[in-house]
């Protein structure tokens, strides 16, 4: 005898089948006929690999870097180009400046009476950058001179006496002496501002100038220029933003390959779910992902093995069914139509038939019913946990188990508290450890029930005087239908009963014990842990 609780995997059987007629009923099972799909397929997106994506990425953000870096770098050593100029420009104006203020005319060892000797004697004691041009003009005007002519001097020290006009130069040669172009030096002179750019033979060249005026302020005036050529140091920068632009692209080449071979190695296990996961048929499920390491793949890795592991338990409880099913209900079937097909006339062996017709019907819809029990304690809610109280359910299975039979019941004790537990699937494990319990024992004798709180478990138990069971039986019998000797010889039941109750604990994380000796009876235990919600 099998006790189900009050969710009846019948009703969930005849829900699945609701409004279904035979297979011949092409009213409500029309066939449909796709004729030119494989003319048509659909077409496939192109994948991008994801290591070549990764790398794209990799190199993309840092070209965008390099090239930022490149850009910041060239902008700033343009402008120091100019603030170079700048100092230079100044510092040769204050020098003059300053040598004019406090200078001595080495000939006379007093102050400078003349422009001329003033400038020559400054310019002699100068040594500009190579970039530099320092240079003074004597006006025409003065005791010593007409009108000022075209630059027609000499370097320093080859000019002519003070008061004649012309140019005085250094002797280091500029990269190109402005100083002996007259247009150039017009370009300069005639400029009202006191700084300037100069476009020259030799590239762009910043000037500054100064006037100088006899001590006296009588005799020749002049200018003292001083300039500044900027395309050496542009060349210098454009040098140097090659240089860096070349390393960068070298780094870039260097990134990518690194980018490519750290994405294959990061991304190797996401490759070998993917080709397991092609690799997995519904015959093979056992083929796993080896798993190492503790970053995010190795985690999508062991999900993915866990993965596997439910769908392979999945399959092979879908198996067990079918195989269950096919072994169990074949024997029943063969009854029934061993005997319909030898049934005579006769009204009395008609009655008889249909009696054992009956019968082996009733059995064929309790197999089925346990198989599906079975089949779903495999799923997430088979129970569901909700704080009982243990003495009202005790009393409860109490009162279900008297109706099994005449027995000799005994409440021996009584749990106290609170449980997390399904109350219905318990009820139905007691219920059918009862069941047993009587099936296997005489009627009169004592049967024993109970419950009680044990450190983290609580107890539910059942014992009988029946015949016991062996030592070597007790490990099999919580099979699928698998039957104790006693089961065997007496006829029993299908031995779906304690696999049932198996289910329930192991739904609960718990287990059954049992405890036996030929002739001595049995005692089987449910052991219920207290839920995670309870700790």
């Amino acid at each position: 005898m099998t006790t189900d609780g009050p969710e009846s995997p019948t009703q969930d059987l005849g829900t699945a089948s609701h409004g279904r007629r035979s297979s011949g009923d092409t009213s409500l099972f029309p066939t449909m006929v796709l004729r030119d799909a494989a003319a048509r397929p659909h077409p496939q997106r192109r994948i991008l690999p994801a290591r070549l994506l990764i790398m794209a990425w990799v190199v993309l953000l840092m070209a965008l870097t390099l090239a930022l870096v490149v850009l910041v770098t060239w902008s700033a050593l343009s402008g120091g180009v100019g603030d170079r100029a700048d100092r230079a420009l100044t510092q040769e104006i204050g020098e003059f400046q300053e040598f004019a203020g406090t200078g001595r005319d080495p000939e006379t060892g007093q102050a400078f009476t003349d422009v001329s000797s003033l400038m020559e004697v400054h310019l002699e004691r100068q040594y500009p950058d190579g970039a530099e041009i320092l240079f003074g003009w004597v006006d025409g005007t003065g005791t010593g001179g007409g009108g000022g002519g075209a630059p027609g001097g000499g370097s320093a020290g080859d000019t002519g006496p003070a008061e004649e006009p012309g140019r005085i130069r250094q002797g280091q040669e500029p990269p190109f002496d402005v100083s002996a172009d007259p247009a150039l030096v017009a370009g300069v002179l005639d400029d009202p501002a006191g700084r300037g750019v100069l476009d020259t033979p030799a590239g762009p060249m910043e000037w500054s100038k100064i006037r100088v005026l006899p001590p006296d302020g009588d005799g020749a005036t002049g200018w003292f220029v001083t300039g500044y050529f900027t395309d050496p140091d542009q060349a210098a920068v454009a040098e140097t933003v090659r240089t860096i632009a070349l390393v960068s692209l070298v780094g870039l080449v260097a990134a990518g390959a690194a980018a490519w071979w750290v994405a294959g190695r990061i991304l190797a296990p996401v490759r070998l779910v993917r080709q397991t996961a092609a690799e997995i048929t519904e015959e093979d499920l056992t083929r796993r992902i080896e798993v190492s390491g503790r970053d995010d793949i190795a985690a999508l890795a062991q999900q993915f093995n866990s993965m596997l592991d439910r769908l392979e338990g999945a399959f092979i409880e879908q198996r067990r069914f079918v195989d269950d099913a096919g072994h169990e209900l074949r024997t029943p079937i063969t009854i029934v139509r061993g005997h319909l097909e030898l049934m005579g006339d006769d009204p009395q062996e008609r009655r008889e038939v249909v009696r054992l017709v009956t019968d082996e019907l009733d059995r064929m819809g309790r197999i089925v019913e346990d198989l599906l029990l079975l089949a779903k304690s495999q799923q997430p809610d088979f129970v569901r946990p909700e704080p009982v109280s243990l003495a009202e359910l005790t009393s409860d299975i109490d009162a279900h188990v008297r109706r099994l039979g005449d027995r000799d019941w005994r409440l021996e004790a009584v749990a106290e508290g609170e449980w997390r537990l399904d109350a219905q699937r318990v009820t139905q494990a007691v219920v059918q450890l009862a069941a047993n319990a009587v099936r296997y024992s005489e009627p009169g004798t004592q049967v024993r029930i109970g419950s009680v709180v044990e450190g983290p478990d609580v107890l539910f138990w059942v014992t009988d005087q029946g015949a016991g069971i062996a030592a070597e039986e007790q490990g099999r019998i919580f099979g699928r239908f698998s039957r104790g000797g006693a089961a065997r010889a007496g006829g029993g039941g299908a031995g779906l009963g304690l696999a049932i109750v198996r289910a329930i604990a192991e739904a609960h994380r718990g287990r059954v014990d049992l405890r036996s000796e030929p002739g001595r009876g049995s005692t089987f235990t449910l052991v219920v842990p207290r839920g995670r919600e309870q700790m």
